[in-house]
């Protein structure tokens, strides 16, 4: 009986490991990375952008190294085992005959070469994707209580991995809608919602925070075709790089007709048209898309041992491929061999600008998510992302970070200050200046919320709700309002400062948990341009906030 695994292939799926090993310990972080290890120092159910999962793998390498590789450790075995499974997906008795072109073809898709050692959340997606896969064939060859059982599971650690990973398995489904009549497959449903529980419930107890800003809250702009639909069609090029011809050919021409290899396809291709139609609406990123490798890596092999013509350029389009990222890779490492200034370069260098001049006090970013979490992975101080009406939400707005700070002297950052106590520069030459305040007080939580918009024409009267859902109360004369006007792809145009009056009984501060009603007088405001309005809140003299619920402008 022959091994699963030959020889050679395990020869050459070490190599690949320990190169990603090293590639993970010696290049500096990505600045979603750093975000995502933000993450996983507080670990939960689930966070504002995405599922807990990049967050337990993170915490979970970290366990053992403290440095880059700690967090990109399990990328190294997540990328493995992905090409192991792969390999077990392949069911063709010439496989083994090819396994250097089994490999071509992974190692020169740009985001699967990149994944093995990047931790991001499409790194456990792929593998996921991979192991649902496996699952479901072996569900379709023997349907029963332990073919469910795991089936669910993985579908549970598919969703925990990224919102996108619903595609994957809405379209398996529609490639066997037998699977509705059959108990096992309500079972590996019924076992995968009970294993996403935990997460329905922090989203429920976070007013479903993440569904919110995904679906209702992002910002988007007018339809732009080169932007969005022609960028998306050159995206589907970028993920293949030169090889993208034979593969997309190969997937139109392989037609077996065998049920595992027909939910393969109508992955593939149903991910390819869902993303097209989005492209109508707004941009789709690259990796968005990158869940449709995994099949079209199963078909395209299939292909390619059945087509000499393909399988040979394949190959040596791949290689052509895999150099140029090798050379890529070592540019990440070595900043003169990159052809740019690229985000893994010189972050140590900075940080250590800003603390060889400030020692270990806090530091608060005006606007990035991204610079908060990197300095404090290179720091070692605590750091906060002050997010205003002119930037989104993300994790500091929801969790706790903000209180750890307030009261505290923190250098507060920002690339909008004329001048300050300290400036740095960027590796891509942004100017930031850093300002001392002493205490900082902020209380980006409240909320406020337009209830009586009887009319908007100038000068009318409105009503608007303030709530604070701090444990403290506020004092009133820290807080001014404002009226944030957004256009219909709730892109903010302007923020006109309000006149605001209790609506009843005058008090000077707000109290824990309280809700306290004001009126005000409403602008003269370009109605032509405005499809929602908000109140906004400037505490201390901080830029204006992103309290408000956006009402709709009839």
């Amino acid at each position: 009986m022959k091994q699963k695994f030959p020889v050679l292939f395990l020869y050459i799926l070490l190599t690949v490991f320990i190169l990603n090993l090293l590639q993970a310990n010696f290049t500096q972080l990505l600045f979603d990375e750093a975000y995502y290890w933000y993450y996983a120092k507080d670990l939960d159910w689930g966070y504002f952008d995405h599922p807990p999962m990049v967050a337990f793998l993170i915490a979970l390498g970290s366990v053992f190294f403290e440095n880059e590789l700690g967090i990109r450790l399990m990328s190294c075995f997540l990328g493995a085992g992905t090409i192991g499974i792969l390999w077990l997906l392949v069911d063709h008795p010439k496989k083994r005959d090819y396994i250097p072109h089994f490999f071509v073809l992974l190692l020169s898709m740009t985001l699967v070469h990149a994944y093995g050692f990047l931790m991001l959340p499409d790194t456990p997606l792929l593998f996921f994707t991979a192991l649902f896969f496996l699952a479901y064939r072996y569900f379709l060859k023997e349907p029963g209580f332990l073919a469910a059982l795991f089936l669910g599971l993985v579908m549970a650690a598919l969703m925990y991995s990224k919102y996108h990973a619903f595609l994957v398995i809405i379209f398996v489904l529609l490639s066997n809608l037998r699977l509705l009549q059959n108990r096992y497959a309500w079972l590996a449903v019924v076992v995968s919602l009970l294993s996403y529980t935990p997460h329905f419930l922090w989203l429920y107890e976070h007013d479903f925070v993440s569904v919110k800003y995904h679906l209702f809250e992002r910002p988007n702009r007018p339809y732009e075709f080169f932007d969005f639909t022609l960028g998306y069609i050159v995206n589907l090029i970028a993920i293949f790089g030169l090889t993208f011809y034979w593969i997309y050919q190969a997937l139109f021409k392989y037609k077996e007709k065998r049920l595992f290899l027909r939910a393969l396809r109508f992955v593939t291709f149903g991910v390819l048209l869902f993303f097209l139609i989005s492209s109508l609406q707004r941009r789709v990123q690259t990796q968005w898309i990158i869940v449709i490798c995994i099949p079209a890596a199963i078909l395209v092999y299939n292909y390619m041992l059945t087509d000499k013509l393909t399988r040979k350029w394949i190959f040596r389009m791949g290689l052509v491929n895999i150099l140029i990222l090798l050379f890529l890779r070592i540019g990440l490492v070595f900043e003169p061999l990159f052809p740019v200034v690229y985000e893994t370069h010189g972050n140590k260098t900075w940080v250590k600008k800003i603390t060889s001049q400030i020692g270990d006090i806090p530091v608060v970013f005006e606007n990035s998510y991204r610079m908060a979490p990197m300095f404090s992975f290179y720091s070692g101080n605590p750091s906060y992302s002050l997010n205003n009406a002119w930037y989104r939400e993300n994790q500091y707005s929801i969790d706790t970070t903000e209180e750890s700070i307030r009261g505290k002297k923190v250098l507060y950052v920002s690339k909008y200050l004329p001048d300050g106590d300290i400036s740095f520069t960027m590796p891509d030459n942004t100017l930031f200046y850093g300002v001392y305040k002493d205490p900082f007080l902020s209380y980006r939580k409240l909320k406020t919320e337009i209830i009586d918009l009887s009319g908007t024409e100038k000068e009318s009267e409105f009503v608007f709700e303030l709530y604070n859902p701090y444990a403290f109360e506020i004092p009133l004369g820290e807080l001014e309002f404002g009226l944030a006007l957004l256009d219909s792809y709730k892109q903010l145009i302007d923020i006109i400062p309000l006149e605001a009056g209790q609506n009843g009984e005058e008090n000077e501060k707000i109290a824990a948990g309280a809700r306290m009603r004001f009126q005000s007088k409403f602008p003269d405001v370009p109605f032509e341009k405005v499809a929602y309005v908000k109140v906004v809140i400037s505490e201390n003299g901080l830029r204006w906030g992103l309290n408000g619920i956006k009402t709709a402008i009839d």
